[in-house]
């Protein structure tokens, strides 16, 4: 008799289960996820700040005669007082700028190499000052130098004269003065921030071959400052243009800027269209401006 062969189970290979009916993919592809998040902030932006620039846009395009046109620019850039202003503007934010980055690198040369007691004190102050208002500094230089201020007092206790000699504070160069002192922390803060970053041992080697601290700032330090020079002082010229409260507590007498020419033309002339129009070149100036300095910031490294 045939013996019957037997097929023993191999070890270790045991039957697979049937595949489990699995619940249908998402047929939504997989960037629709971040778009969803992406949609409500970018429609509360453009409801709280898009739409209401929208508006001022449509308006500078809207005279008070009724319809739609280009009179409302042709009558403002046809104006004195536009010319004057965007000129005040220009010349203001430009000085103002240069003398922020002139004394905020003397300034943090000195907080940052020379050592003396509550360096660490004041380069955080430096911080906490760019929390301030700017109208809150213009106030500050009015108690010292307005007509009433500390100075002038001490000056009529000390000379006997009827009134003090600093009537500079309604001026331009009072402006010039208040914003160059408000915003020279902002110059300061990155290049503080650069300065901690310098390797000490080129300064050691420098000084060790001879060279004298004026030499050893113009060929070490200034070339490792220049991207934190360029940052500070393109954040400056936009934030100097765009300036109100310090002209406005100022009481500078003929200095008018272009966001001082919005609220003449606005507030105490009625003038809606034209002030839309001040408004748009306003931002359009200062878009390009922020442009620059994203692009510069970007290079920097900051």
């Amino acid at each position: 008799m045939a013996e019957t062969t037997r097929t023993r189970p191999t070890v270790g290979h045991q039957p697979r289960p049937l595949p489990r009916d699995r619940p249908p993919r998402s047929r939504l592809p997989r960037s629709a996820g971040p778009l969803l998040w992406t949609l409500p902030p970018v429609a509360l932006l453009s409801f709280f700040f898009l739409y209401p620039l929208a508006l001022v846009v449509r308006q500078s395009f809207h005279p008070d005669t009724g319809g739609t046109s280009l009179r409302p620019y042709t009558d403002v850039f046809a104006s004195q007082a536009f010319r004057q202003a965007l000129g005040t503007t220009v010349w203001l934010a430009l000085a103002a700028t240069a003398g922020c980055l002139l004394l905020g690198f003397l300034l943090a040369l000195v907080i940052a190499f020379v050592p003396f007691p509550g360096a660490r004190a004041v380069a955080r102050f430096v911080d906490v000052f760019l929390s301030f208002p700017s109208f809150l500094i213009t106030l500050a230089l009015v108690f010292v130098y307005g007509s009433t201020g500390i100075a002038g007092g001490l000056w009529t206790d000390l000379t006997g004269a009827t009134e003090g000699p600093f009537r500079f504070l309604t001026t331009p160069w009072g402006v010039l003065l208040a914003e160059i002192t408000y915003f020279t922390p902002f110059v300061m803060r990155p290049l503080l921030a650069a300065f901690s970053q310098l390797d000490t041992a080129q300064l050691e080697a420098a000084a060790s071959l001879g060279a004298r601290a004026p030499r050893i700032v113009r060929q070490v330090i200034l070339p490792e400052a220049l991207p934190a020079l360029a940052s500070g002082g393109s954040l400056v010229l936009v934030l100097c243009l765009n300036e109100f409260g310090i002209v406005l507590f100022t009481g500078a007498k003929g200095v008018t800027t272009l966001p001082m020419l919005v609220y003449s033309k606005a507030i105490l002339e009625s003038d809606y269209p034209g002030a839309c129009v001040v408004a748009v070149v306003n931002v359009l100036i200062s878009v390009g401006l922020y442009a620059l300095y994203r692009g510069v910031s970007r290079r920097a490294g900051a």
